[in-house]
């Protein structure tokens, strides 16, 4: 049988393990978050620039209906 200071250590053991625990999975998601927006700004830099090579080589003449129509 337990007693009761047993059962109170046993909760507070669980209790840091628990808060030890969340503070990892916050320092990791922070770390990801991170990741996210430098990827996201590597995205929008080549968004961008494709953009700006679509227009540089789309063409310039007007499309225009076959002569059959």
């Amino acid at each position: 049988m337990t007693t009761p200071d047993d059962r109170l250590t046993t909760l507070e053991i669980r209790a840091t393990e628990q808060e030890h625990t969340i503070e990892e999975l916050s320092g990791q998601i922070a770390e990801q978050w991170k990741t996210i927006e430098r990827m996201q700004k590597k995205l929008d830099a080549l968004t961008e620039r494709f953009l700006v090579l679509e227009e540089q080589t789309a063409p310039d003449t007007p499309v225009t209906k076959p002569p059959h129509w």
